[in-house]
């Protein structure tokens, strides 16, 4: 068993939550990041305990343009900042992986600088692709190089090259001796170089920290390719999250059941190990919210999100039910600012609050949801139950997402059920549970 296989993750996004200006003048730090101690109150009062944040190293404008590795954002504030905070997530039990953006650098990077000034003699030519002195860019740079989305701004690198892999070991290293991490979430892992992400393996075994967690970022795709002894531990569950919504909208269960086989099939999600990194939403997607047709669904879809095979992940401020609508060439409103005062009476009256503090608690204290068989017991376009089992202990989950209330039952061991939500008390004797579930909502059900 590894943290990780128990995780229930946290995600933020810290130049937007923090209120950092939109690009950097790289002067003096700001150290907004003392902000952030009071959000590890609020992860353990809603039972997290691992904490996905990034990036944070020093870049131009998003993070994602990196200028330097090894020196925290100035408008997040210093080195010294990144490192109290994640010791006090560690003294509240919370994991800490960072953002490894190792696919490209932005234009400020010293080898890229080095690369401007002395063009052909630059002894950082090779490490950026296809350079070519007899292009031109935007830039005017008087070359052109490969970059990733068709943005300049990010200049990729050449990840065959020794030094370069050498140089992003030196990083990962740094950030561990001077950081304490606890792991890395890969940066546009479905475009990493295979044999340049097993190097990243071999450095996540031999760092100094035990169980260091490698989780990388893949849209489509075979994950088993990325997910494997050699090179991940879990990849980001894309196919779940576009499940979720869509097999609600469309009152439709077995796209989602469909799409967990899927997964399973590729020998992932399974009780062994190699769970993937499910999510409703993130930095670069519009909040499950705005996704839904019917906004009842948002707690059925939150139900499977902690209940079904994988590791939960929640983006800050869905827990409050904030809205974020996806906008052409912006993502500012997928990553606003947030003050935590603003919902201080959330644990009593915010009912998108509740129900993540509720799963977040089920989650902990049952160990079948983390390492339980999964099997389905009832399947319908608008019914939908399976159970996990660990051992003989059984978490029962039951949904629709039908308006009319739906009353089925379910196989069960023996046993006194109680309702996660409802806190009623159900006894089965016969090896049948009956349901009965509201419309557009869902139960789960532990013994007690």
């Amino acid at each position: 068993m590894t943290w990780y296989e128990e995780a229930r993750f946290y995600h933020i996004y810290p130049l937007g939550l923090l209120g950092a200006p939109a690009t950097n003048d790289y002067g003096e730090p700001v150290s907004r990041l003392k902000e952030l101690d009071s959000w590890i109150d609020h992860l353990k009062h809603l039972h997290f305990n691992a904490l996905y944040i990034g990036p944070l190293f020093e870049s131009g404008s998003h993070g994602y343009d990196t200028t330097d590795y090894k020196k925290v954002d100035s408008r997040l504030g210093t080195n010294d900042d990144l490192k109290e905070f994640v010791e006090k997530c560690h003294a509240a039990g919370i994991h800490v992986i960072l953002d490894g953006v190792f696919n490209h650098t932005g234009r400020d990077f010293f080898a890229f600088k080095d690369l401007q000034k002395n063009r052909e003699n630059s002894p950082y030519r090779d490490w950026y692709c296809n350079v070519n002195f007899s292009g031109n860019n935007e830039y005017n740079d008087g070359f052109s190089y490969e970059n990733w989305g068709g943005f300049n701004l990010l200049v990729k690198l050449n990840q065959y090259n020794q030094a370069v892999k050498d140089y992003v070991e030196e990083v990962i290293r740094f950030w561990v001796s001077e950081f304490d991490i606890d792991g890395l979430r890969l940066d546009a892992a479905d475009v990493l170089n295979f044999d340049y992400m097993k190097h990243l393996r071999y450095v996540a075994n031999t760092v100094d920290k035990e169980d260091f967690y490698l989780m990388g970022e893949v849209i489509h795709g075979e994950y088993n390719r990325w997910v494997n002894d050699e090179m991940l531990h879990s990849v980001t569950n894309y196919p779940l999250h576009k499940a979720l919504f869509s097999g609600f909208n469309s009152h439709n269960f077995f796209e989602i059941a469909h799409t967990s086989k899927r997964i399973c099939d590729m020998g992932l999600n399974r009780p062994e190990g190699k769970h993937l990194y499910n999510f409703a939403d993130n930095h670069d997607v519009q909040r499950m919210i705005n996704e839904l047709t019917n906004r009842d669904h948002w707690k059925p879809v939150h139900i499977l999100l902690y209940t079904m095979p994988g590791i939960p992940s929640i983006y800050y401020g869905s827990e409050f039910g904030l809205e974020g609508k996806k906008e052409k060439g912006s993502d500012a409103s997928l990553r606003p600012a947030i003050d935590l005062k603003d919902y201080a009476d959330a644990y009593e009256n915010n009912e998108y609050t509740k129900i993540i503090e509720r799963l977040g608690k089920v989650r902990e204290e049952e160990k079948a949801l983390s390492y339980g068989t999964y099997r389905e017991l009832t399947l319908t376009t608008t019914n939908y139950a399976f159970v996990r089992d660990l051992d003989g202990k059984q978490v029962i989950v039951c949904l629709n997402n039908s308006d009319e209330e739906a009353s089925f039952d379910v196989e069960a061991v023996n046993g006194v059920y109680t309702g996660v939500f409802s806190g009623e008390e159900t006894e089965v004797t016969e090896g049948r549970l009956r349901v009965k579930i509201k419309g557009n909502d869902g139960e789960v059900y532990r013994i007690v």
